[in-house]
């Protein structure tokens, strides 16, 4: 490999760095496929599909200028794969912007206009689309890293859709190693995110083989010791009881603890349908249905993780139960004496699991005898992380790797930190890296000798991203340890049927490449039109390669060939073994499939910056709280023709709608809880509401509000009467999401366009300006709105000159008529009414 890559097999055009990305024929392959159109780019884990999306990119901006974005789902991914192309592109670092939650939202919408290529997270991406900080316009490359995320209300959906409407020459190419489980999951995230074409590679092809080499997987069996059994077994008993209640209420036929998790939907889908029927029994059984579930995980831990990481979910359950506001689930849980003698049994166990003294012989036979350098241990649980690493660290140097979230008795990792440890284990600083989920698809993480799951996992794609750490450049194993009569049994068949279905998806999927290629152009044949449509409209200057950049000004001669050069014949020499060109791909964050305890995604931070107030004059303007984006309403109003959606963080208010109209939003579910558990933040926000704006409005969204909780209906029309009475609050009711979303759409253009009224933003409590609470003082006179105080502001000079003024000059300011001058008159001079 080395002897071929000194030999000058390198891909070479003007916007790559010479002799970085190594002559691969499978990625020029695929990368001449997807300059061409909309691709889903299949490929082995740690083959490169960064490197595809990067000789794209460079292709594109080069042939046709514009600037492109790159989106994968984690920071420290996103990080990963700026740092890969600042090496691997002959742009200046500056022009390859990183965005992140931590970089705020203002600066964002600097660095988005002088930027080449943004490498970002979705969420981030999609808050400035909503926000309108930021145009997909003149974006000619979109990658999406771990395309098989896109579905239901995940951000890349969104982002296609406004891609595919906004971009005035889009191209898009999705990339994973795993796409679906099966030809429907598949086409699906096409069409979500406007592909239509699929190009998959498997180790069986020959221009990828040797780049692989065999990983021998391990399934290590292990018996549990009694006093775990006993622990285990004590607990079980209460599910048993517990399943006794919910068959009584005839949810479930049966009370076996080892119940599947479908059937437990199915009962809580049941549970469900009572309660919308006004079953009073089915509150009972939701709650008896949570017990379980609470502990099901708490078996899982001591059968497979360990009695640590169970004392730990202990502690957190005891102190759930005496919080404030805690669930009955809880509480019964915690007070159930045989659940307090499994906790005391926990206490009182001084040894370790199996699985902890397992996986210390299988690291020392790996750096020890066998002579290895890295190992990596996943586990499912962060409590496990810890402990394992802590237990480890006295035969190996360990460190841990988890998420950036906190939780009670453990601290996160920053992104800074995170990146400081790959780094290091990269280096070779440390042996063993004890990893949660946050690590597993795909992260670039160095080739290691061994990988070792310390439980099997039942998703495939998150199996076989795990197995892709290991066996890239040399022969690696993995082991999945396995604890007998446990849970890892099921999830140990449920793993091996879903990768058999994968792996034969796959090899289906490269069968039928060219008939689902043709399924999605017919299904995608709208948009291909839809997208000249938009071309047309867009600025036609918007794609044209800047003047000022030397390596768009000529053409390069033929000693230096562009990527129009990547097919089947591009170059010679293509079976050459080379090293790796250090072109990894990276990856995302967990599948999300974990237990309450397991370490999750690094959720991206809420923006909150306050934009500058006004009105756009291209349309209806709507402002968003932050918190709003958990719905879909901010993202289907920012798609809507001649509506501007700005985000905020509103000290009152979900939705902004002019410089009198603010809108508090309640689902049924969440107005009907504020009755039934004594909550009065709904009133003290629709208060706060009322004080800043004259006509606050509540949405109340959701059908069957007088059925849908056991709660009175007079008890509910008596809240509705309060908002109307006491809180002079407009209460109006809608279907789902989408009927809201026209509602404020409607309401706003009826404020803004026929009432030719603004969007203020005086109902922040925030510090204004001294000419801001000027405008806000006289606009309050007889509701005569913003536009109109600025107006007798200036001719004025001030409040007081405004309040002293006399009628006929106040019918000399421009705007004001004779009804509004004796309002104003009438507001100022009348005696106060006793």
């Amino acid at each position: 490999m080395a002897e071929a890559a000194a030999e000058g097999e390198y891909v070479e055009h003007p916007l790559l760095v010479p002799e970085f990305i190594e002559n691969r024929r499978y990625q020029r392959e695929l990368a001449a496929t997807a300059r061409e159109g909309h691709t889903l780019v299949c490929l082995p884990t740690g083959l490169g599909k960064t490197t595809v999306s990067l000789l794209v990119t460079a292709h594109r901006l080069y042939e046709t200028g514009g600037k492109a974005l790159f989106l994968a789902p984690t920071k420290p991914l996103v990080q990963q794969h700026a740092d890969f192309y600042r090496e691997a592109l002959d742009v200046a670092d500056e022009e390859i912007v990183v965005f992140t939650g931590e970089v705020r939202p203002d600066d964002r919408a600097a660095l988005w206009e002088d930027a080449s290529i943004v490498i970002a997270t979705p969420q981030v991406v999609e808050n400035d689309l909503v926000g309108n900080r930021i145009s997909l316009a003149d974006v000619t490359h979109l990658t999406f890293d771990e395309c098989h995320r896109a579905s239901g209300d995940y951000a890349y959906v969104y982002i296609a859709e406004r891609y595919h409407a906004d971009a005035a020459e889009p191209l898009v190419t999705g990339m994973s190693a795993s796409p679906g489980g099966d030809r429907e999951e598949i086409t699906t995230v096409c069409e979500n995110l406007g592909i239509d074409q699929v190009e998959v590679m498997t180790e069986d092809d020959a221009d990828v083989s040797e780049y692989t080499h065999d990983t021998d997987v391990q399934w290590e069996r292990i018996d549990l010791p009694e006093p775990i059994v006993e622990i285990r077994d004590a607990l079980n008993e209460v599910i048993t009881d517990r399943l006794e209640s919910l068959k009584q209420l005839g949810v479930t036929n049966t009370t076996q603890p080892d119940v599947s998790q479908k059937d437990l939907n199915r009962m809580r889908g049941e549970l469900q349908r009572m309660m919308d029927g006004g079953d009073s029994d089915a509150y009972t059984g939701m709650s008896v249905h949570a017990e379980v579930m609470k502990l099901r995980r708490a078996v899982e831990l001591v059968e497979t993780q360990s009695v640590e990481a169970l004392r730990r979910y202990f502690e957190r359950q005891r102190n759930a139960a005496r919080s404030s506001g805690a669930s009955k689930a809880s509480q019964r849980m915690v007070s159930e004496p045989k659940v307090r003698e499994a906790m005391r049994r926990a206490e009182s166990f001084d040894d370790l699991h199996p699985k902890f003294r397992r996986t210390r012989v299988l690291l020392a036979q790996t750096l020890g005898i066998g002579g290895g350098e890295r190992v990596i241990v996943f586990t499912e649980s962060r409590d496990t992380a810890e402990a394992l690493t802590e237990f480890l660290s006295a035969s190996f140097d360990t460190r841990r790797f988890v998420g950036q979230g906190d939780k009670e008795g453990s601290d996160g990792m920053t992104q800074k930190q995170q990146q400081e440890t790959l780094d290091a284990f990269r280096a070779g600083e440390f042996e063993v890296l004890v990893s949660t989920s946050v690590a597993e698809e795909g992260l670039d993480v160095p080739e290691v000798d061994l990988v070792l799951f310390f439980e099997p996992v039942p998703t495939a794609i998150r199996s076989i991203q795990r197995k892709g750490r290991t066996g890239r450049q040399a022969e690696g194993s993995v082991v999945v340890l396995l604890a007998n009569d446990t849970r890892d049994e099921a999830f140990f068949w449920i793993s091996r049927r879903r990768e058999k279905e994968m792996e034969n998806e796959l090899r289906e999927l490269k069968g039928v490449a060219d008939e689902l290629t043709d399924e999605l152009d017919d299904g995608q044949a709208g948009l291909e039109e839809f997208e000249a449509d938009a071309s047309d409209e867009a600025d036609a200057g918007a794609s044209a390669a800047p003047e000022s950049d030397p390596a768009a000004a000529s053409t390069s001669d033929g000693a230096q060939p562009g990527l129009t050069d990547f097919d089947s014949e591009a170059a010679d020499g293509d079976d050459s073994e080379t090293a790796d060109g250090g072109a990894d791909d990276g990856a995302d964050e967990a599948a999300g499939d974990g237990a309450d305890d397991s370490d999750g995604a690094d959720a991206e931070p809420e923006d909150s910056v306050v934009a500058t107030a006004g009105t756009d004059d291209n349309g209806t303007e709507i402002v968003i709280d932050q918190r709003e984006l958990e719905s879909t309403i901010a993202r289907d109003l920012s798609t809507r023709e001649g509506v501007t959606t700005r985000l905020e963080t509103l000290e009152v208010g979900d939705y902004v709608l002019s410089d009198r109209v603010a809108v508090e939003r309640k689902s049924v579910a969440d107005f009907l809880d504020t009755l039934v558990g004594g909550d009065r933040s709904m009133f003290e926000q629709v208060k706060d509401t009322a004080r800043a704006y004259a006509r606050p409005v509540v949405i109340i969204e959701g059908e069957d509000l007088y059925g849908e909780r056991n709660v009175h209906p007079n008890a509910v029309r008596g809240a509705l009467s309060s908002l109307a009475i006491d809180f002079d609050a407009s209460v109006l009711r809608t279907e789902d999401e989408a009927d809201t979303a026209d509602l404020l759409e409607v309401i706003a253009r009826r404020e803004q366009e026929t009432n030719d009224r603004e969007v203020s933003a005086h109902g922040e409590k925030g510090a204004k300006t001294l000419a801001e609470q000027q405008e806000y003082v006289v606009s309050s006179i007889a509701d005569i709105g913003p536009v109109t105080a600025r107006a007798l502001l200036e001719h004025f000079d001030t409040v007081e000159g405004v309040m002293t003024a006399r009628e006929d000059d106040l019918l000399e300011v421009s705007g004001v008529g004779q009804v509004t001058a004796d309002r104003i008159r009438e507001v100022v001079g009348s005696d106060y009414p006793e």
